[in-house]
């Protein structure tokens, strides 16, 4: 191959990848604008949580917000937040097609079941945020409240529309990326980083990592913080049966 040759097909490989990224931010942005018409909706839907955690205490609750520009930024935020998410499996569909073309046939096998679990185990992250984690820990928060009776003044809580709104974004990105530990894993094991046998024999320090991460994605809370820490340390252990499977495969594969 000469090198006009090699320089021509590196130039038509920038040209895909350009032209896929395009086409990802181009589908972003129209989803982004879709979301925005329904952005009261969706923030309806992820406020939820709280509404259902608070119906019973016989408090007018509300969310309120402080600045002008507050809810508006907001909205803003739950449409790209809700666009970023619908469009993931999307963008992954263009990288898988970019990289496709340059794999072998086992390769391809290989990688593809990644590409779906990735977003699979990210939604599960989620769902596990919106169904049990948020509702213990505003229930956990709210029980700070009093009636006024020792403090001479109630204290009760008036949540902040874009405060709460961060704190659900940022406790579903955690979860989303933390679960992502096995597909981190099992890759590392395929390129032969790791094995099973470096996984169980370092499982202390293991829990030791994943107990001071969840302390710093999580509120200082212990609801939120044991809530991550626990599915971890499963991912951890289903991660190592992961690996071992990898290994047995390779060994097959090698005495074919």
């Amino acid at each position: 191959m000469t090198e006009n040759e090699k320089e021509s097909g590196f130039v038509s490989h920038i040209t895909e990848l350009r032209k896929r990224l395009i086409h990802s931010f181009i589908f972003l942005i129209v989803f982004f604008i879709g979301c925005y018409f329904f952005a009261e909706n969706i923030y309806g839907f992820l406020v939820e949580p709280f509404a259902q955690a608070v119906k019973d205490d016989n408090s007018e609750r509300r969310l309120i917000f402080t600045a002008l520009q507050e809810t508006f930024l907001t909205y803003l935020k739950v449409s790209f937040f809700t666009a970023f998410f619908v469009t993931c499996p999307y963008i992954l569909m263009q990288v898988w097609k970019f990289i496709a073309p340059g794999l072998y046939k086992h390769e391809k096998i290989a990688i593809l079941p990644y590409l779906i679990l990735t977003p699979l185990l990210f939604f599960l992250g989620g769902m596990l945020v919106y169904y049990l984690i948020m509702p213990l820990a505003i229930k956990f928060f709210l029980s700070f409240e009093s009636t006024g009776i020792s403090t001479n003044l109630p204290i009760q809580l008036e949540a902040k529309v874009n405060e709460y709104l961060s704190l659900i974004m940022k406790l579903i990105f955690a979860f989303g990326l933390s679960f992502q530990l096995p597909i981190v894993l099992s890759l590392l094991a395929r390129v032969g980083l790791v094995d099973s046998e470096f996984l169980k024999e370092r499982r202390k320090y293991v829990i030791v990592i994943i107990f001071a991460t969840a302390a710093l994605l999580t509120p200082p809370d212990p609801i939120t913080q044991i809530g991550l820490a626990i599915p971890l340390l499963i991912l951890y252990e289903l991660s190592i049966f992961s690996v071992k499977f990898i290994e047995n495969k390779k060994f097959k594969d090698s005495d074919a």
